[in-house]
């Protein structure tokens, strides 16, 4: 490719920049003050796009267009300060994760609510009026509109500069970015300052998503794409810096840009496809940035920060009345196959709530004790499935060794990734692990010659004795049952209170003798190993395997799981990924809009139990046996 068509790929770079920096500048102010992780930023993007559409479209003209854009920021904002007041001011002495679960709620009732709205086929907004040509640039013809959004990106970091700078709003912003108790402390109205912050974020996202009305279409996927680009624009720039943001938006935009302008290139006897990469393009530099410089581009160091937001009581054996109540489930488990003649649905439900057992749990197992929080660990069920299909596919081989071979490539998959990640703390551990599992993502979704590409692998089905239902689930069962109590003895060992301590107060853990980088990397591998076994488990159970085993989706509903059981309790993920997966089940063959309502079943339960159902239940009985 020439050096001219190389510029100009980049002049298309830097206007898909402008669209990144909006959103990710507007989900760094919003965790800078408030430390919410907003996973719902992307729906907001998302919204804007389809409010600019219809504003657009119905008016028409130049009010149309460009006041819909204005418009549909300003109704993206009202939506944001009505989100801060009536749902998240409630939970903001809750646990950080609760918040993020709480966010992730929404996300579901806004894909549904837009799908109600628009349908669910993609839209395309008209061209810009007055800026409908194009200018030769470079010896090519290049949208006007294109050379708009590339300026208008400066523009705004400018207007977001001087307010932070030279305003009183500003300087309270960055205050709290710092130190937000002292900003309370000092009699600022903490409330009126979070909604206006929350207020202008959603502003930002909503214009950003606006802006790319004649740039690309309206889709219901937009919102967990654009998150995941907006969580790596503000890590790899640095938390809380808007800077840093608008330099982390141009270099994944060049990036993106030029692997597209160079697309096939033959080196050697070798052929790469660089089109290929923009799938994963900015996870591959996420990745590099936060090893070679752990706080981003611009940021600044934070002290560690695993340790969960309050303090836990120690983990003690369980008591009678839990045992014997794990063993009335355990036979109450055991009986469902005897139902499977007049219902035999019940053993397949039964097996993926088992499966999604052992996952919420191996996750559990890094997440609480370790507090290590993880956004990829749908890497290791994807690659324990994998594990196991190819083991089948290419080597015959019977289920006994398919079943091994799960957790061991998953544990080499924990073990090298783990490495680079215990390094790290806090939302830059968990943007890391996102990174690792999207580039495992992209390998099984592009090497069609190994994996079978987004066509999966077939055929993979138990065999005798383990063919019929009821005994393969008899199986997932035995094996679950026995990871989870593992898992629950690793806890109980030296190792276990070592990982905790390593959490709870680093420091200390390694003035006293402890390797903790090492014991919690061993913790994480060891997660990954028995989240392995999960993925074979469910290889079997479907018969086929493809890359959404590996999607973020399936990384979000784990954390969901844990959350919703409760993190600080050691069967909240148990009976976390229980009601989740029997409410998914049960609402999905309800209605056609099964994860708007889900998402308001989960919303429902946040606010019930701020520490998880398990958890609140455990509180209950602590308050009645200390009760006079």
């Amino acid at each position: 490719m020439s050096l001219e068509a190389l510029l100009f790929q980049a002049l298309n770079g830097l206007a898909t920049a402008s669209s990144l920096f909006f959103v990710g500048a507007g989900l760094s102010l919003i965790f800078g003050v408030t430390r919410i992780i907003n996973i719902a930023h992307g729906s907001l993007y998302m919204l804007g796009l389809y409010l600019a559409y219809t504003f657009a479209t119905r008016l028409g003209g130049v009010l149309g267009f460009w006041g819909g854009i204005v418009a549909a920021g300003l109704v993206v904002a009202a939506l944001g300060a009505l989100i801060e007041i009536v749902l998240l001011r409630r939970i903001y002495q809750a646990p950080e994760l609760f918040q993020l679960l709480a966010t992730f709620a929404l996300v579901l009732v806004i894909n549904d609510a837009v799908q109600y709205l628009w349908g669910p086929e993609d839209l395309l907004g008209p061209r810009a009026p007055g800026l409908r040509g194009s200018v030769e640039i470079l010896g090519r013809n290049f949208p006007s509109y294109d050379l708009f959004l590339i300026v208008v990106g400066p523009a705004v970091l400018l207007l977001l500069h001087l307010m932070l700078a030279k305003t009183r709003f500003g300087r309270l912003i960055r205050a709290a970015t710092q130190d937000r108790e002292m900003v309370g402390a000092l009699g600022v109205n903490q409330a009126l300052l979070f909604t206006v912050v929350f207020m202008l974020g959603a502003f930002l996202a909503g214009i950003g998503g606006a802006l790319q009305v004649a740039h690309e279409p309206a889709n219901l996927s937009l919102d967990l794409i654009v998150i995941g680009e907006a969580f790596v624009v503000v890590v790899v720039g640095g938390m809380g810096s808007i800077p840093g943001a608008f330099l982390a938006a141009i270099i994944i935009a060049e990036v993106k840009a030029l692997c597209i302008g160079f697309g096939v290139v033959h080196i050697g006897g070798f052929t790469v496809n660089f089109s290929k990469l923009t799938l994963v393009a900015e996870f591959l530099v996420m990745a590099i940035v936060l090893i070679a410089r752990p706080y981003g581009l611009l940021g600044r160091a934070q002290g560690a920060v695993r340790g969960p937001v309050e303090g836990e009581d120690p983990i003690r054996p369980a008591t009678l009345s839990l045992k014997l109540l794990g063993a009335v489930v355990l036979l109450g488990l055991l009986a469902v196959p005897l139902a499977y003649k007049t219902s035999p649905y019940a053993l397949v439900l039964g097996t993926d709530v088992l499966i999604a057992v052992l996952f919420a749990t191996s996750l559990h197992f890094i997440m609480g004790p370790g507090g290590m929080h993880s956004f990829g660990h749908a890497a290791y069920f994807g690659l324990g499935a994998y594990g196991a299909a190819l083991m089948v596919k290419f080597l015959g081989a019977p289920m006994g060794i398919a079943l091994l071979a799960a957790p061991a490539l998953a544990f080499l998959g924990a073990l090298l990734f783990g490495w680079f990640a215990v390094r790290l703390s806090g939302v830059y551990l968990a943007m890391l692990t996102l990174a690792f599992a999207q580039i495992v993502w992209s390998i099984v979704f592009q090497w069609e010659d190994v994996t079978g590409g987004s066509n999966g692998i077939l055929g993979i089905w138990p065999r005798a004795p383990f063919d019929s239902r009821p005994a393969f689930y008899l199986l997932t069962l035995a094996l679950v049952a026995a990871g989870v109590l593992l898992l629950r003895r690793f806890l109980f060992a030296p190792f276990g209170y070592a990982m905790r301590a390593g959490r709870d107060s680093p420091l200390r853990a390694e003035s006293i003798g402890l390797d903790v980088k090492r014991i919690h990397w061993i913790g994480f591998a060891i997660a990954g190993a028995f989240c392995g076994v999960a993925g074979g488990l469910f290889a079997y159970a479907k018969g086929t395997i493809s890359p959404e085993a590996v999607a973020v989706s399936r990384s979000i509903d784990g954390m969901v799981m844990v959350l919703l059981g409760g993190l600080q309790t050691l069967t909240g993920p148990i009976v976390g990924a229980s009601v989740f997966a029997v409410l998914q089940d049960t609402i999905m063959r309800q209605t056609a809009f099964w994860r708007g309502l889900l998402g308001a079943v989960i919303l429902v339960l946040v606010l019930a139990f701020p520490a998880g159902i398990a958890g609140a239940i455990g509180k209950w009985f602590a308050a009645r046996r200390t009760a006079p």
